[in-house]
């Protein structure tokens, strides 16, 4: 029952995606729109199927790409973050620069890579992991402040050494924080690896964009931007059955004697 529950709640989700798409596609029939200005959901779908020899391998460097740097981000972010937490010092000097730093424009930080790196996948990965980590040593710093006393409090009264505390309480604590700076970190994941592409690569989805571009192919503009969105939603996915399996439900961490208090 509740599996079914849950179904229906991507019900009206997907029934305003179909509506989006019927309207779009009566919308282009009927006003006659021209394929370089709006092309109709059906050319799209022709153009990718035709497409798909090259936009597959485009589609699977990106991903390379994104799914490498976001697991490089995840263990940097959380690493920073409690070092940030466990030294008031680093604190002080880094939580107003991460917290910044996710204000900073790809664009303007993705030449010195270039530079750095050169064209190759290794540089697009490590765009993916330094822009991936802020939020979510933004978010472990936050987490790991707002777990209440009272778990370090009996931790330490059992005989926990902080450190064991640290690692095995607080953080088991601030994880659905934790959790929510990844889940930030992996909505933007696959669009940062394609725009560092399109910046300059030798493959990719962003240079297969660049191309489209190029050649004024509008239907596979689309084609690439939907490949991305659905990496997105794949990620996005993979982070909320990851948090599902180490933490349970989210009404598993609610305290069952809060509304007696």
């Amino acid at each position: 029952m509740n599996m079914v529950r849950r179904y229906m709640r991507w019900l009206p989700t997907l029934v305003a995606v179909l509506l989006i798409v019927l309207i779009w596609q009566i919308w282009v029939d009927v006003a006659h729109v021209p394929q370089t200005m709006m092309p109709s959901p059906i050319e799209i779908a022709q153009a990718s199927v035709e497409a798909w020899p090259t936009l597959w391998p485009a589609t699977v460097t990106t991903l390379e790409e994104g799914a490498v740097g976001f697991l490089f981000a995840v263990a940097a972010g959380i690493l920073v973050g409690v070092g940030c937490y466990a030294s008031t010092i680093l604190d002080a000097a880094l939580f107003p620069l991460l917290y910044a730093a996710q204000t900073l424009p790809l664009i303007s930080i993705a030449p010195l890579f270039l530079i750095w790196f050169g064209f190759e996948t290794s540089g697009k990965i490590v765009i993916v992991a330094i822009f991936g980590l802020f939020p979510i040593a933004v978010q472990t710093i936050r987490g790991l402040k707002d777990v209440p006393r009272y778990y370090v409090d009996v931790a330490l009264t059992c005989g926990a050494s902080p450190v064991w505390t640290l690692w095995h309480v607080k953080l088991r604590v601030a994880a659905r924080q934790i959790f929510g700076g990844i889940r930030i970190s992996a909505a933007y994941t696959f669009a940062t690896a394609a725009t560092a592409e399109y910046l300059g690569a030798r493959r990719g989805l962003g240079i297969w964009l660049q191309a489209a571009y190029n050649s004024f192919r509008m239907p596979l503009i689309f084609s690439a931007t939907f490949m991305i969105i659905a990496l997105t939603c794949v990620l996005l996915a993979a982070v909320s059955l990851t948090e599902r399996v180490l933490l349970g439900p989210a009404g598993e961490d609610e305290d069952p004697d809060a509304d007696q208090m």
